[in-house]
């Protein structure tokens, strides 16, 4: 019954983010605070990196990452459960002749398991959340080893369960965007294009917890603390001063409690010790 569900509801999943595949990249398009943040957590992963590291994309969507690292030089193995969002990435990948540097495959990362190409990889890396679309973090974090090399990195963004910037939306009587993370054991409804899905809420505490005995040297940056998150709509196109500002205060404090934790999201990484 429990795998029933659990496929039922990541088809639910799927049908959602493949409803706007076809329009994803056009929507995000020229958005400051969108760029800001790929921006940041690119900084974050390119620092990791080394030379040619072979890198698994989970929840890769239309591919914008996994082609930006292809064309820096760093392999790419870009997995999604929705066939809408692979289909962009295909085009992306034959349009720039990136054939040889990224590949694809639809799975899901609830599944890593029946991966084809289980590498083993010098980094597994995922974007935007899509992680939180699963109320099973630990199953996934836990399927991460045996498709890592030894000391091979983990970078994540990831979204916490208390962000301050909903919680200044009390001020302006937004009481269900403001108390959306609280209680979300059981998944907070989500929709994309009007279909519903669950989303969950993880601290950056609960991840080291589980890993702490196969993973060390932990980074925690806190993305969209200060500056605005990017549903606060064209809040840098419209204040582009304070927005310069507000972006130089957060990367002055992104690695510093409790900045780094209470973020619209956080980046972490860790590395596989050696020999696990």
């Amino acid at each position: 019954m429990h795998n029933q569900i659990s496929h039922s509801y990541e088809d639910q999943v799927a049908k959602a983010f493949s409803s706007q595949s076809a329009i994803f990249d056009k929507l995000y398009e020229g958005d400051l605070i969108i760029q800001y943040k790929r921006e940041r957590v690119r900084a974050h992963l390119l620092k990791l990196l080394k030379q040619g590291s072979t890198i698994l994309e989970l929840n890769a969507g239309t591919g914008e990452d996994a082609v930006y690292l292809a064309e820096r030089g760093f392999p790419v193995h870009a997995i999604d459960i929705s066939p809408g969002m692979q289909r962009e990435l295909e085009k992306k990948i034959t349009d720039r002749n990136l054939s040889g540097s990224v590949t694809y495959e639809k799975c899901s990362f609830t599944k890593l398991e029946e991966l084809k190409n289980k590498g083993p990889y010098d980094c597994i890396f995922s974007n935007f959340a899509g992680l939180n679309c699963t109320g099973d973090l630990k199953k996934v974090l836990g399927s991460f080893e045996p498709l890592l090399n030894p000391e091979g990195i983990v970078v994540l963004v990831i979204l916490p369960g208390f962000c301050l910037w909903e919680i200044l939306f009390l001020l302006r009587g937004k009481f269900k965007t403001a108390t959306r993370r609280f209680f979300s054991s059981k998944g907070r409804l989500a929709f994309v294009e009007g279909i519903p899905f669950l989303c969950w809420y993880y601290s950056p505490g609960f991840l080291k917890q589980f890993v702490r005995d196969k993973y060390f040297q932990f980074e925690t940056e806190g993305l969209c603390t200060i500056v605005p998150p990017s549903y606060v709509e064209k809040f840098a196109e419209k204040h582009r001063l304070w927005f310069r500002r507000l972006s130089a205060l957060e990367n002055r404090f992104k690695n510093r409690w409790p900045w780094k934790n209470i973020g619209d999201y956080y980046i972490i990484s860790f590395r596989k010790k050696s020999g696990v």
